[in-house]
């Protein structure tokens, strides 16, 4: 019972992982599994079922055979460890260590050879000879055709099913077995760059895609932070400045006893109470640089702080002819403008064009 519950809950912990999986990654996690499959099915098909045909031909040839199934097995084992690491290299994610290539591009020579001299020996029937050639790349194929480009993988490809047509042929191989086994071979490699390479391509163009959704999103943020924090510069850089001269004014006046101090209060509150509804519009994301608004805004400050302001246009910006997104940018140059006029300067007028 112990380990009837423990099998449920690791399948249970398998379920809530994959549930917890996004889109994307269940296709990627989908893709990878699918052509590891692909590697051990070709090998029950095509490596295994075949060396049937060695019964009854010696002990030698038997011998070879399971030595060749041994190492076809190991092969694919290589292969379904080195589809991940090749699908993250293909799109760009992680680089993959080329020395994991060199133990399966050893075991390709093994069970190359193998086979050739299992065909040398009359230990393998001429009908089993091409199926099983065209099993023997497979397995190091599948994630070799990740790790080169189309055309470089071809090339090899070629060469390989040449130079094993060529030890099959001074071995003793003739005729319509060689020309079979040569198409199978051929047919067996392109199988494996039409399936792998556009399933390694889609996976790269979705998670480019995701990429940049996550990076728009993080643009987004940063740029609502931006527009936050300068607004919020703006507004309460400029309000507070004008409101410092207010109230200094106002203590110069009160201990002078004039009641212009008064005026000049109520004034500070009212640029308070206008600091307190901005500073609302700008946490809300309703406040936005408006080129008459802000003309407005600035005359209304600089005025306040005792600086006259001459606008021209302000009598009716809308027939300056800018499009929106101008004006909009003009008013944050309004904006940024009174702000510094009100901090760093002391002018007695000041004319916006």
């Amino acid at each position: 019972m112990k380990g009837l519950r423990g099998v449920i809950g690791r399948v249970r912990d398998w379920r809530r992982g994959w549930h917890e999986r996004s889109k994307l990654q269940r296709i990627d996690l989908y893709t990878r599994v699918t052509l590891c499959a692909m590697v051990w099915l070709f090998l029950l098909t095509w490596g295994f079922l075949p060396l049937g045909t060695v019964f009854g031909r010696g002990s030698w040839a038997l011998a070879i055979g399971a030595t060749l199934l041994t190492v076809n097995v190991a092969q694919c084992l290589l292969s379904t460890f080195n589809v991940g690491p090749a699908f993250d290299h293909y799109r760009g994610a992680a680089p993959f260590p080329r020395r994991r290539l060199r133990l399966p591009a050893v075991l390709l020579v093994v069970l190359s050879g193998l086979l050739i001299a299992l065909m040398a020996g009359n230990g393998l029937d001429d009908r089993a000879l091409p199926v099983m050639a065209m099993d023997v790349p497979i397995a190091f194929g599948i994630p070799y055709a990740l790790l080169v480009p189309a055309r470089k993988f071809l090339l090899h490809a070629a060469a390989y099913i040449a130079a094993f047509v060529a030890l099959l042929a001074a071995f003793g191989g003739t005729g319509t077995p060689l020309l079979a086994t040569a198409l199978t071979m051929a047919l067996g490699l392109l199988l494996v760059i039409i399936s792998v390479r556009p399933s390694g391509w889609s996976l790269s163009v979705m998670w480019q895609a995701e990429e940049a959704r996550d990076m728009q999103a993080r643009l987004a943020v940063a740029e609502e932070r931006l527009r936050f924090g300068r607004d919020m510069h703006d507004v309460l850089g400029r309000n507070l400045s004008v409101i410092a001269l207010k109230s200094e004014l106002a203590v110069e006046l009160a201990q002078r006893g004039n009641p212009a101090a008064v005026d000049q209060m109520v004034e500070v509150q009212r640029i308070a109470r206008a600091s307190q509804q901005e500073v609302r519009d700008v946490v809300r994301g309703y406040r936005e640089a408006d080129l008459p608004t802000e003309l407005m805004g600035a005359r209304g400050v600089l005025q306040a702080a005792g600086i006259s302001v001459t606008v021209e246009g302000a009598d009716g910006p809308a027939g300056i002819g800018a499009p929106a997104a101008v004006q909009a940018a003009l008013g944050w140059v309004v904006r940024e403008t009174a702000t510094n006029v009100l901090r760093h300067g002391d002018p007695r007028h000041c004319s916006i064009r």
